[in-house]
Parts: structure tokens; C-alpha cells; sequence
């Protein structure tokens, strides 16, 4: 019969490339069939209930109960008509995935039958076990009351007949339960305080809205192959697994042709996405084999993070018609690159102005510099927040090598902006009440202060090293992982550039009142904060030693472990931080602090659990049937030769005595290892537990692999039970 690896490559050989959601017509006749878009909403709706939800959008109005009905009802007919039979209200609780509760629209008639319904207080809330999810001691288990609340920012849509209806997730009393709520907070405070700067240069500016660009790396393994590791299956990465002769080293793969079977899963999830309104743009082939990437257009930051969630449920599903799994997994496999999801980021007005966009007037110029230098000096002064933000056990295994950013936060903005940021900051509060012109050796003179002129593209190349890059218009933040939901990291750099797009009117203000002229108040602050942040500005290597010492010289604090870094979202300047710009309360904050605490130690509890299991059952008799081959081998030579055989047995006496050592020091490893599991989980403190684990138990995990992957590199390719690194990549 074989052991599991041959049967999955038998099963693998029977895979054939096909289309199962295979449109015959252009997308732009059924793009965006599957959402209640605004389109929908006029056709559907009644006038009144249309404007409703153009001023919740817009404005934040309340939708009062009478005009929800309305839109229920409206929302209903369509979803109906579409041939959805549910609805749910789809939330983001504090864990990796979404969440669902599928309710009938059919209720019974008096008089017998069914009919669809789905009343106005329905669509606004609901009231789904909040106990269930991890909530940081916001909710005891026996308090199961919590509440979803429809978030009308964010379209509905239809997904397996079910009509999805995106939503806050908050407790009895109001704390927030999910990611999306303080995501939402965090949008609508970033909006306030740009309009404040906005206003000064344009009084039609009536909105800033915050725009998002997600690039989802993923990776793509058969689905045999994934059923034959117990690793792959329940913890989304392989815990051993030596890596193969040819990765990811010629890089010929990179841009090359996405193979047949990939590209038929991908041309079926593009047309689902289409009809869930998701305007894909890219799709490639990433660095390491079998590794892709697809990136949507440009979207409003809210939309953008819901419509990222569901294209992951999309691709699953859709993976699952072609017999393979789509891997989410930040760093799936030792020894090759990781997955991130780079969040592109910007500011654009309601009259269409990229407020992070170079311009051709000064005006523009100054503009673009006050929300430069802004997002500079927050991130600076927020920089381990915001890297703690991406801090997880998963995104721990890619963060610092092979193509993932560093750890340590930087910023790298370019040749030209670095020239002309050195030369205001080199400008003396005399320069700036005159209209003194300083020489910038790059493609034109830049004149300062209320001459600021053209400010071109840079032409310098992408520094992919850097976690934070200026990207001609935007800021691409690279560190964020594959499988988290970006508002986690989203919500906290809307909160920190808000924060300090206040401070930053505060001090333009002080200085107009001082009898500064408006342009030269604001230059004054610009030159302060450009100064201020010098030090988290970096155009070189990221990965190199050097820069890591040149970053702890600067003051600059890096992620050593998740644990360490989670401390942050509870440290007093964090506090203060979210009380002031009203995104979360000291409690909500600790509670979350408590739950990715919890969460590191679950995860980690699986891994160390399913890697000694692994072990014992896979590897360690594994190694003892080939040890027996090769005794019996032994024993035949000498029975043939009992003068001659130790010298003609010197390989196979050699591995016998390796495979002894190796199998013993496996066999003390699981056990201690073990060990420091039962004494870390008496811990009843979880943040303490966290360290625990750390420290004590991947120490062992690491070591572990390390004897493991000897041991398959020198037993029998035939015997060894688990699918190897080269048939996970490079099989497809």
C-alpha cells in the first residue's frame, strides 16, 4: 500500500488542470453582480431610503428605524432575486478569520407556507454569543451577550447563497470586540484632522478619505500533499522539512509563466472576484516556487480590508475545486521566502487630491510636505507601536530574512526627497521669512518655502528592505503578514498620523500667532518635524548588521520576540495615544494585549504538540526501519564475508551509529520539550505564559527541526513518510 507520501503522489498524478468558474462574456457584464452596491441600492431602493445611506456613508447620519425597514426590504428583494436563501452578518472578532451566524430568510405563514423576511431591526443588529470568541476579559463565559451592528460603509454581498452583511462586533456594554470598530474609529479621526490642514489650502475639502492597496502573497501546495502532513493541516506550516537542492536561488521562476493548473485556479477566483466587485489588477508568480501574489486597484481603506477577507474565503473555496490548498501562512516553509500582504497607503480628498502626491505648484508642494513630514514624525515617534502591530508568532518566522523586512522600523523615502528633506532642514529660521533659493544637485533648483516648485518622481530604485517605503505617492507598509486582517496594523497608523496631524495644526497655529504668514508657519513645523524624525529615515540594507547597530545607536527599538512587543499596546504613551484620539479605552486595549498574548500561546501549544507527535510517530520509526535495513544489509555481508566486513560495511555501520544519535537526542528533545510545555501551562498569568513559551518551548522546537531534517537526509527517499520540500514546490 505504501506510506502516505506515495499514496499522495499517486493521488497528486490524477490532478488535471480545469475551469470551474469559467465566464464566456467581458467582465464588465458581470462584475459586480454579487454585491448590493450603490448602483443596486437606487435601483432597489426607495429615494429616501438611497440618501439615508449616502449620509451614513458620508456624513455618519444615524439610519432611523422606519428608512432601515426600507432598506431591508430592499436588500432582501435583491438578495432574493440573486437566489440567496441566508443572510448573516459577517464580522472581524479577535482572531485570524472572519466570522459567521446563517439565518433563514423563510418564516412560516398563519396558514401554512413560507415566505422571505428580513425586518429593518434585523439589518441593524443582531446578537450572536460573544462569550465564543476571545474577547481579553471583556466578556465572562457566561455572559454571552454581544452585538453585531451593521457597519453601511462597507457594501453587503452574496457568497454560497448566503447574503453577507458586514458589521461591528461590541459587548453588552459597548466595547469593541472585533478589529473593524476601532479600524472604523481610527478612519473617521484621520479624516477630521486632515480636513484641518486640508481647509487651509482648500475650503471645498469636505472629506479626506483613507485609501488602501493590499498586495496578498500566498503560497499554493496540492491537496494531497497537504492532507500527508499533519503539520501542514493543523498549523498552516511545516515544522520540519529539509529544503530542497533548487529553491528559490536562480529565481527563475520569478515573473516567469504561472503554471497551467495555478493559472486555471487563478482565472476562477479572478471571476468570482469580479462579481464580488473586487477590482484585481496583478497577478504573478513571487520569489520562491509555487509562491504568488495578486494586488487589487487602489480602494477606500475600509472596503479595501473587508474585500481582502473575503477574496481569502473566495480563494479557499475556489482552491478546493482544483484540488489545492491555498496557504496563508506567513512562513510555510523553512529556508525560502515568506508571505506578507504589503498595505499601500494614502490620503485622498473628496475633490480628489492625493494628499502624499508631489505636485507641480507650491501650493501643491506645501501641501504635500505638511502631510509628509507628518506621517514621518508619527511614525517615527510610534515606531515600535507600529511594528508590534504586525507582531505574531506566524509573521515572527518571516520578519528579518529572505526578502521579509527587518524587524527594526525605517522609513526610505529616495534620492530626491532625501536631498530636498536635507536642505530644509538645513534652512535657519532667517531663511525661512526671506525667499532664499538653496541648490539641490538633483533635476532642478527647489526653491523654498512659498517657491517650492515641481517636486519630481524619484528615479531611484525600490529599497524592498525597508518596512516602511515612499512610493511616489504613497507609503508602502511591507511588514504586515500574509494571514492577518490588515486592520490590526491599519488602525493603528490612522490613529498615530492622526494624532499628530492635530498636533501638527496646533503648531502652525501657535506660529501664525506669532505674526507668521501661513506658508512660512507651516515650514517652520515641516523643518521641525523633518529633523525630528531623521533618524528613522534609511536608505541602505536593512538586513545588514550594521544597519541593525546603526538602528539601536539612533534609539530605534526592533522586535526580539511577539511577547516582548505586544507590551506596547498597554505602555502609558499608548494609552494616552487611543484616549486621545477616541479609538479604543484603556480596557479594550488591555483586553486585547490579554488576547494576543493568548492567542501566541495557543498556536504555539498546537505547533509543540503536533511536531512531538510528528516525531514519534513519523520520524523516530521511520528511522528505526531503515536503521533495521541496514543491520539486516550488515548482517548479510557478514555472513558472506566474516573476515571482511567491517571494512566493507565502514557507510553502513557509520549511519547505524548516526541514526542511534540522532534518534536518541530526538527522543530527549520531545520529552523535555514536553516538559517545559506542562511546567509554562501551570502559568496562570497569559502574558507570562506567553513569555514562557518563548522561551522555553520554541527554543526546543527549533532544535528539534534542525535533527529532524538530518535524519531525512540521510534515510531511505523511499521510506520517508511525509512529502518533501520538492514536491510541495515545485509540484503543482
Amino acid at each position: 500500500m505504501g506510506n502516505i507520501r506515495t499514496r499522495a503522489l499517486e493521488e497528486f498524478a490524477t490532478h488535471k488542470t480545469q475551469r470551474f468558474y469559467e465566464e464566456n462574456r467581458p467582465v464588465s457584464e458581470y462584475f459586480g453582480t454579487n454585491v448590493f452596491d450603490m448602483p443596486k441600492m437606487q435601483r432597489y431602493l426607495s429615494p429616501e431610503a438611497y440618501n439615508a445611506i449616502v449620509l451614513a456613508i458620508n456624513e455618519g447620519v444615524k439610519i432611523e428605524r422606519g428608512i432601515a425597514d426600507q432598506i431591508a426590504q430592499g436588500m432582501k428583494n435583491w438578495a432574493v432575486k440573486m437566489g440567496a436563501t441566508h443572510y448573516t452578518h459577517w464580522f472581524h472578532p479577535l482572531t485570524d478569520a472572519t466570522a459567521e451566524k446563517h439565518e433563514s430568510f423563510a418564516d412560516p405563514m398563519a396558514g401554512g407556507g413560507m415566505f422571505e423576511n428580513f425586518k429593518g431591526s434585523t439589518l441593524i443588529q443582531q446578537e450572536p454569543d460573544a462569550s465564543s470568541f476571545p474577547n481579553g476579559g471583556l466578556r465572562n463565559t457566561f455572559e454571552a451577550r454581544g452585538y453585531t451592528a451593521w457597519d453601511p460603509s462597507s457594501p453587503a454581498f452574496i457568497i454560497d447563497q448566503t447574503l453577507c452583511i458586514p458589521t461591528v462586533f461590541v459587548s453588552y456594554t459597548g466595547e469593541s470586540l472585533d478589529l473593524k470598530t476601532p479600524h472604523l474609529k481610527s478612519i473617521a479621526a484621520l479624516d477630521k484632522a486632515a480636513q484641518g490642514i486640508c481647509k487651509m489650502f482648500d475650503k471645498n475639502v469636505t472629506k479626506v478619505n483613507v485609501m488602501l492597496g493590499i498586495e496578498q502573497e500566498y503560497f499554493i501546495v496540492d491537496e494531497a500533499f497537504y492532507r500527508a502532513r499533519p503539520d501542514l493541516m493543523i498549523c498552516n506550516r511545516t515544522l520540519i522539512g529539509h529544503t530542497a537542492a533548487k529553491d528559490q536561488q536562480l529565481e527563475d521562476h520569478y515573473f516567469g509563466a504561472i503554471p497551467s493548473r495555478v493559472m486555471a485556479f487563478m482565472k476562477d477566483f479572478e471571476t468570482e472576484a469580479y462579481k464580488l466587485g473586487v477590482q484585481l489588477k496583478t497577478r504573478h508568480n513571487e520569489v520562491a516556487p509555487n509562491q504568488f501574489e495578486f494586488a487589487p486597484v487602489y480602494g477606500e481603506a475600509n472596503i479595501s480590508s473587508d474585500q481582502n477577507l473575503m477574496m481569502m474565503i473566495i480563494m479557499k473555496k475556489v482552491a478546493k475545486k482544483h484540488k489545492l490548498k491555498v496557504i496563508f501562512h506567513e512562513k510555510p516553509f523553512y529556508g525560502v521566502n515568506g508571505s506578507g500582504k504589503h498595505c499601500n497607503w494614502s490620503m485622498v480628498t473628496n475633490t480628489g487630491v492625493n494628499l502624499l502626491s508631489p505636485g507641480k505648484t507650491p501650493r501643491t508642494n506645501l501641501q504635500f510636505l505638511s502631510f509628509f513630514s507628518v506621517v514621518m514624525k508619527a511614525v517615527y515617534e510610534h515606531h515600535y507601536l507600529l511594528m508590534s502591530s504586525v507582531a505574531s508568532l506566524n509573521n515572527m518566522y518571516r520578519l528579518g530574512g529572505h526578502e521579509a523586512p527587518p524587524a527594526v522600523m525605517s522609513i526610505f523615502i529616495g534620492e530626491t526627497l532625501t536631498r530636498l528633506v536635507e536642505s530644509i532642514e538645513s534652512l535657519t529660521d532667517r531663511n525661512l521669512t526671506s525667499s532664499a533659493e538653496k541648490e539641490v544637485k538633483v533635476r532642478s533648483k527647489m526653491h523654498i518655502v512659498n517657491q517650492i516648485p515641481e517636486i519630481f518622481a524619484d528615479n531611484t530604485d525600490r529599497n524592498r528592505t525597508s518596512p516602511f517605503a515612499f512610493t511616489g505617492n504613497r507609503f508602502e507598509y511591507r511588514a504586515v503578514g500574509s494571514s492577518c486582517n490588515v486592520a490590526q496594523s491599519m488602525f493603528l497608523l490612522n490613529t498615530i498620523v492622526a494624532d499628530q496631524l492635530v498636533k501638527f495644526k496646533e503648531e502652525v497655529d501657535a506660529n501664525m500667532q506669532k505674526g507668521l504668514a501661513q506658508d512660512k508657519a507651516m515650514m517652520k513645523v515641516i523643518r521641525q518635524y523633518l529633523a525630528d524624525s531623521k533618524a528613522i529615515r534609511f536608505e541602505g540594507n536593512g538586513y545588514s548588521e550594521e544597519w541593525h547597530k546603526e538602528a539601536e545607536r539612533r534609539g530605534l527599538k526592533g522586535i526580539k520576540n511577539a511577547p516582548d512587543a505586544f507590551k506596547e499596546y498597554i505602555t502609558p504613551k499608548t494609552l494616552e495615544l487611543f484616549e486621545n484620539v477616541g479609538v479604543m479605552s484603556a480596557r479594550e486595549a488591555q483586553a486585547r494585549y490579554e488576547v494576543l498574548n493568548e492567542t501566541f500561546v495557543k498556536k504555539l501549544q498546537i505547533e509543540a504538540r503536533v511536531l512531538g507527535d510528528m516525531i514519534t510517530n513519523h520520524v523516530i520509526p521511520t528511522a528505526f526501519s531503515f536503521q533495521n535495513t541496514l543491520i539486516n544489509n550488515v548482517k548479510g555481508i557478514k555472513d558472506l564475508f566474516p573476515d571482511e566486513y567491517e571494512t566493507m560495511c565502514t557507510t553502513q555501520l557509520s549511519l547505524i551509529h548516526k541514526i542511534s544519535g540522532y534518534v536518541n537526542s530526538l527522543h530527549k528533545m520531545v520529552g523535555e520539550m514536553i516538559d517545559a510545555r506542562k511546567v509554562a501551562n501551570k502559568i496562570a498569568d497569559e502574558p507570562a505564559k506567553a513569555e514562557a513559551y518563548n522561551n522555553t518551548v520554541l527554543p526546543y522546537m527549533e532544535k528539534i527541526r534542525a535533527i529532524a531534517d538530518k535524519l531525512e537526509m540521510y534515510i531511505d527517499d523511499e521510506l520517508w513518510p511525509l512529502p518533501k520540500y520538492r514536491e510541495l514546490m515545485f509540484f503543482r
